[in-house]
């Protein structure tokens, strides 16, 4: 069940003028394709069930949709008017609604209704509403249809967007505006029913969807997922990363992983409906998609992963057989450097600049991209106590970095940190962790193409932009040839968001969800093997070891690859 505080009290919708509307309309076959996935199907009696289009635009959703409630009222010898209920549709444009609905009305004329009783019902079905703060529809609706608008918060006026957080618990931090119509989608299935979205599918993967991963993790079953991102799926050209995402209101069952290729059209999302609504015993793959199913899903609020079906299930397989490279037990951190808030001020190649104790080396992006650690001569200007306990220094006891300090405290004092705490106006955004510094690691740029790990020897601190390892137990060269193989690479390939072009957006969370063997478990000439890896970025040799170290057959190339 879900918990009686969801939803919370609706507010009163905010008047505070325009706001962007995010619109982007869907190809008709993939709309098909999307109703096929969902089963909203004219064999099934849809006059008796509820359907909601949260964000109907023109009437994209709307037009397919009363083609087969029509087509299901005449195999179920029903008239039409019995219907009246079952198409509920919102949309905030007084325009985009009279479109929607003579698109509606024109549907049901085209399909042999009488014009009168066409139009009657189109105007019942849609109207101008704001679907996140409109009428509660808790537990009501068989299907929850669509394409929700794709708006960041930050753009929508201030006491609008308030009021979408307060309704919308899932909206956090840098949310777009879809997550809460999953969030009051999801809310208004009844028991069984279905919601399936197109959508960028960035919610799966980044920090902003973490509340809403645990939400369907919690209460519901992600039956269907179906991965478009280099198909020409809307009428216009996005740069929108879009999914099919078909959710249950149920408990979570088997999940089919769908992956496509730009030779995706309407015939091809043909077989792949075929194939997802049939036995499902072997996995499909054509010149247009892969699909597979895979026996469970996630839980909690940790980033879905993402890839072809046959990708997932290997990770599936490595997950459950090894643990995760963040471990207590051998003391193997992941981190991420300082970040300053101000790299203007406190990144400095001036060894001169102040006393010499309040210089700490700093390692940069710049320093690894040979993919040895070649230090540039930056520094940290750094505002920190050996100690600790003491937090920042007393600048009495270093005159030259009061100076220095003070000739840029206006600029200091304008950054949201400064305005929080301004007694600690100096500070930067992350405490330094002293010891760090004389750790060896191994580093890695926060953007790659793949994983490459750099040794630093223990002499810098890391920049913002640089991740790092360190262990109590692993020897650093043996870690570093098993994470430059391509096996490590898959994990984060699976979990991390991508950029334009192929590039990995690396983060600490992605990391974490490497799975390493343990270090016991490796003998000794693999181990050799590995350093050697390692110290010649010798990428085959690594995930060669690689393979047999996490008991992969040579086939299992063809999937990393």
């Amino acid at each position: 069940m879900i918990p009686a505080t969801w939803p919370p009290t609706r507010p009163t919708i905010p008047d505070d003028g325009s706001i962007s509307y995010g619109e982007v309309f869907t190809r008709r076959w993939v709309v098909e394709l999307i109703l096929d996935l969902a089963g909203y199907r004219a064999d099934l009696d849809l006059a008796k069930m509820l359907a909601i289009e949260p964000a109907c635009g023109t009437g994209a959703f709307l037009a397919p949709m009363a083609a087969r409630l029509a087509h299901s009222c005449r195999i179920h010898g029903r008239p039409i008017e019995d219907a009246a209920g079952a198409i509920y549709a919102v949309d905030l444009l007084a325009e985009n609604v009279d479109m929607a609905r003579r698109a509606t009305a024109a549907t049901l004329i085209a399909e042999g209704w009488e014009e009168g009783v066409a139009h009657r019902l189109s105007d019942g079905w849609v109207r101008a509403d704001d679907f996140l703060l409109g009428e509660d529809l808790n537990g009501t609706a068989d299907f929850v249809l669509g394409n929700p608008p794709y708006v960041r918060l930050e753009e929508v006026p201030a006491s609008r967007s308030a009021a979408y957080r307060r309704a919308c618990p899932t909206m956090s931090g840098r949310a777009d505006l879809f997550v809460g119509f999953f969030e009051v989608g999801l809310r208004a299935l009844s028991q069984g029913g279905t919601l399936a979205f197109i959508c960028a599918d960035r919610w799966m993967h980044n920090a902003y969807g973490r509340a809403l991963r645990s939400f369907i993790g919690d209460h519901f079953s992600l039956d269907v997922t179906v991965v478009m991102h280099d198909v020409d799926a809307f009428e216009d050209t996005v740069s929108a990363y879009p999914a099919i995402s078909v959710i249950r209101r149920a408990e979570q069952g088997p999940v089919v992983m769908a992956d496509t290729t730009s030779e995706s059209g309407p015939e091809e999302a043909g077989q792949l409906v075929r194939w997802a609504t049939g036995r499902r015993h072997r996995a499909k793959h054509t010149r247009a998609f892969e699909v597979a199913e895979l026996p469970r899903w996630h839980t909690g609020p940790e980033a879905w992963p993402a890839g072809s079906p046959d990708r997932l299930a290997l990770i599936a397989d490595l997950e459950r057989r090894f643990p995760r490279l963040e471990d207590p037990d051998t003391g193997t951190r992941v981190g991420i450097g300082v970040a300053t808030g101000a790299d203007d001020v406190f990144v400095t190649s001036d060894a001169d600049l102040v006393e010499a104790e309040r210089l700490l080396p700093l390692a940069m992006v710049r320093d690894t991209k040979t993919c040895y650690f070649e230090w540039s001569g930056h520094f940290l200007v750094d505002p920190w106590d050996n100690e600790p306990s003491r937090g920042l220094v007393d600048l009495d006891r270093y005159p030259r970095l009061r100076r220095y300090f003070e000739a840029q405290e206006s600029r200091l004092r304008r950054r949201h940190i400064a305005e929080r705490r301004p007694r600690d106006w100096y500070r930067t955004i992350d405490r330094v962790d002293h010891a760090l510094t004389s750790r060896p690691k191994l580093l890695f740029p926060d953007m790659k193409m793949a994983m490459a790990p750099v040794y630093e020897e223990g002499i810098c601190y890391p920049h913002h932009n640089l991740y790092y390892v360190t262990s109590d137990l692993w020897p650093l060269d043996v870690l570093g040839g098993l994470l430059l193989s391509r096996v490590a690479d898959l994990f984060v390939r699976t979990y991390a968001v991508k950029m334009r072009g192929g590039t990995l957006r690396f983060q600490a969370q992605y990391m974490r969800r490497i799975c390493v063997p343990r270090l016991e478990a490796i003998s000794k000439p693999h181990r050799a093997a590995l350093t050697e890896a390692f110290e010649t970025q010798d990428l085959e040799k690594a995930t060669g070891v690689a393979l047999a170290i996490y008991g992969l057959p040579p086939e299992a190339m063809s999937v990393i690859r």
